[in-house]
Order: C-alpha cells, then sequence, then structure tokens
C-alpha cells in the first residue's frame, strides 16, 4: 500500500517534469494568467467527479486549517516563484526555489513515525548537486542587489516543503479536497493578473494544447497524486525523488531540440538517479522482503 502510494506521487514528479516544454510551447502569456488557466482546467478531473458522484462534494467540507494549508501550498507557492523570478535572475532564483525536497527530507522528521536516515539526507544533497549542474550550467553570481527576489525564491522552497509536510498530518482528509485548492488557486491567480498584468492570448492552436496540457497534467492531475503519495507513501523517498524533475525536464528539452546533450547532463543523470535509490532503501528492502515471502 505504501509503496503502492509512493509510485503515484512520483507520477507527480513525471507530471512536473513536461512543465518547463509545455509551459515553452504555450507562448508569451503572462505567468498569473497561465496559472488562472491552468488551475481552472486542474480543478475539471475533481469537478466530474463531483457530477457523478456528488455524494463525495460532501469531502470539501473540511477545518479551516485544512483549506488555509491547501490555498497557500499551492497559490502562495507560485505567487512567491512568480515574484522571485520577477525580482532576481532565473537561475539563482530557480536554485533557491528548489531547495524544497531537500527541506522536505529533512523536515520529515519532524512527522509522527518517520526517522530520518543518513541516507535520506545524502540522497537528497546528491540530488541538489545534480540539479546545480542542470541549472546553473552557465555559473552562479548571487548579487546583494536581488536580494528581495533571493527571499521571495527561499520563501517559495519553503512555502511548497511546509505544504507538502502538513499535508502530511492530513492524510485522513480526501484527495477531493485538492479540487477546491485548484479552484481557489485560479481566483486568486486571476486577480493578481487583473491588477498586476496584460492579457495575452495564445496565437495558434499548438499553443491552445500546450496550455491545456499544461492544465490537466503539471498543473492539474499531478497535484492529486502528489496529495494522495505524501499522504500515504514514503514523505522521505518522494523528496529525494524531487530532484528528478529537474533532469527529466532537461532530458525532455534536449529530445525536443530545446537543449543540447552533455557530460555535465550525464553526471547531473548519475548524481540524482543514485541519489533517489540511495533514499530509497527502505523502499527496496520491503518490496525485496514482499517478494522472498510470495517466493
Amino acid at each position: 500500500m505504501k509503496t503502492r502510494a509512493t509510485l503515484i506521487g512520483f507520477t507527480a514528479i513525471l507530471m512536473w517534469s513536461f512543465l518547463a516544454l509545455m509551459t515553452t510551447a504555450s507562448g508569451k502569456m503572462p505567468p498569473f494568467q497561465l496559472s488562472a488557466i491552468t488551475f481552472a482546467i486542474g480543478s475539471l478531473p475533481g469537478i466530474f467527479t463531483f457530477m457523478f458522484r456528488p455524494e463525495r462534494i460532501r469531502q470539501l467540507r473540511q477545518p479551516a486549517k485544512v483549506w488555509l494549508t491547501g490555498v497557500v501550498g499551492l497559490f502562495g507557492y507560485h505567487f512567491l516563484y512568480f515574484t522571485a523570478l520577477r525580482n532576481a535572475p532565473a537561475v539563482e532564483a530557480g536554485l533557491i526555489a528548489y531547495l524544497w525536497p531537500l527541506l522536505i527530507v529533512v523536515g520529515s522528521a519532524l512527522l509522527p513515525g518517520e526517522r530520518l536516515r543518513w541516507y535520506h539526507l545524502v540522497g537528497a544533497l546528491a540530488g541538489l548537486a545534480g540539479t546545480v549542474l542542470i541549472v546553473a550550467k552557465n555559473g552562479v553570481a548571487f548579487d546583494p542587489a536581488y536580494g528581495f527576489g533571493y527571499l521571495a525564491a527561499f520563501l517559495c522552497a519553503f512555502t511548497w516543503a511546509g505544504y507538502s509536510l502538513v499535508t502530511r498530518r492530513f492524510e485522513a482528509v480526501s484527495t477531493d479536497v485538492v479540487t477546491g485548492f485548484c479552484l481557489a488557486t485560479s481566483i486568486l491567480s486571476a486577480l493578481c493578473h487583473i491588477t498586476l498584468e496584460t492579457t495575452v492570448w495564445p496565437d495558434n492552436l499548438a499553443q491552445w494544447a500546450a496550455v491545456v496540457g499544461l492544465g490537466v497534467f503539471p498543473v492539474g492531475l499531478a497535484f492529486y497524486a502528489w496529495d494522495h503519495g505524501v499522504k500515504n507513501g514514503d514523505i522521505q523517498i518522494l523528496g529525494a525523488s524531487s530532484y528528478a524533475a529537474p533532469l527529466l525536464s532537461t532530458l525532455i528539452l534536449t529530445v525536443f531540440g530545446f537543449a543540447e546533450p552533455s557530460l555535465r547532463i550525464a553526471i547531473a543523470c548519475v548524481l540524482i538517479t543514485g541519489g533517489a535509490m540511495l533514499a530509497a532503501q527502505d523502499m527496496i528492502r520491503r518490496t525485496k522482503k514482499a517478494k522472498t515471502r510470495q517466493g
């Protein structure tokens, strides 16, 4: 059961790896407008479920702390991420924001029933090192002039890590509630768009297809899968494995001709894959024991 939930959570990481490709293909739509549209699409799986099984709408009746955690997690993360990119260079901001997998692994030690082992931490650090190789290909230079943007990126990392860890404490709450989180994030993003941005629509059908794809997968089903994974699976493995997203994203961009293959990517692949396997020792042992018993 735990292994299955962990694998479901990993599908979210796989879907997030297509985020860069689909965002690039979606044209020049401003980030909050894109967020408003894609999160509205992302709420549709839940809405369709409620249409055919109306009794599940009752799952949306949750305490204020559940709603606060979900809305702050989804909307807060994206608001802080966009703020960071607007106020700091993308490479440095992206690296800081991508501290969240490491924070999840370290923070998991505070959760009931969880123990932080050395291989969880080393695996997460190896993943972070691989991510640095991918993202900071032209070097990193932290300029104090961009302090506000760096701060937003740090808060971004802590927001998503905090959301993931606190969500674990709400394991009795149905994943159906993610539908409400997506709708709330869509509405708040639309308000930010109206206030801060100029509307830009896709130019062609291919760009619209990319927008819909974003809403269905990385900004839609991925959040449902992640919610199920962190509540019922191994959150330490998921945290360390999350560093696979930038690696897979780079490989996908390379396949589609948006990036060039290099030795740097190969080394990053070894670091991230090896780190994820190291962090997954507990799950690997459980699987071997289960096979031995069946045999």
